[in-house]
């Protein structure tokens, strides 16, 4: 028998298992559960948690064997949606996902919600994450690349416009409508904050036979009819 054929006859599983994130980033997800549900000591001891890493938005993912392993895991689940989930060509991620910010965003996401249907109790997350979150990244991932990568990367088509958006022309202009709209606010802006708010609405108890008010909750004095003008 042939190797070929050996691997052929090799048993095979019809499904492989979701992708395991390596252990700096099973430790970033165990602070994050802490965080949330964890004793006030066990939160406090986190200390600022703006700070915790979250892999799903992998620019706070500052930590170099962090973030290594976190793009070793995105490449797994990358590979994995390829393998269980694409039939078709056009809905294959493209081997340079890396080099596509916008791809590495929501993978990132996308494989963090994956992760977490995976944990549910019941069956429910999964089919949300089945019938709404991973057929609108696929259909996101095709409007944004269209063919520009079918066969090989292609550079980005939008960089021209990108670089002119940035050229000092732009910019300044840019900048110029910024300080006519700060110009245009009123020029002594404290006497502006401290300004008499416009008027609102009165509720008082009024006298039908005289006119006069017996109760203004507001703290207003008194007022007859005749200051009120004529009774309706």
């Amino acid at each position: 028998m042939t190797t070929e054929q050996a691997r052929r006859a090799a048993p095979t599983p019809m499904v492989y298992a979701f992708p395991v994130p390596g252990e700096h980033v099973r430790l970033a997800y165990r602070e994050l559960h802490i965080a949330i549900n964890g004793t006030e000591e066990q939160k406090k001891a986190l200390g600022n948690h703006a700070l915790l890493p979250r892999p799903w938005e992998p620019a706070t993912c500052l930590d170099p064997e962090l973030r290594h392993q976190l793009w070793e895991w995105l490449e797994d689940v990358v590979i994995w949606l390829n393998r269980e989930y694409t039939w078709d060509v056009s809905g294959l991620i493209p081997s340079c996902w890396p080099v596509h910010p916008h791809l590495v965003h929501e993978i990132a996401v996308l494989a963090d919600q994956r992760r977490r249907a995976g944990l549910a109790m019941t069956s429910d997350a999964l089919e949300e994450w089945h019938r709404y979150c991973l057929p609108a990244f696929a259909d996101r991932m095709r409007n944004r690349l269209r063919t520009h990568c079918d066969d090989e990367h292609k550079s980005w088509p939008a960089r021209p416009r990108h670089n002119e958006h940035l050229g000092e022309a732009s910019t300044q202009r840019r900048e110029n409508a910024f300080a006519h709209d700060v110009d245009a606010l009123p020029v002594n802006r404290r006497a502006y904050e401290q300004s008499e708010p416009p008027g609102r609405p009165r509720l008082v108890e009024v006298d039908l036979d005289t006119g006069e008010i017996k109760e203004d909750p507001l703290g207003a004095q008194p007022r007859t009819r005749t200051e009120k003008g004529p009774r309706e």
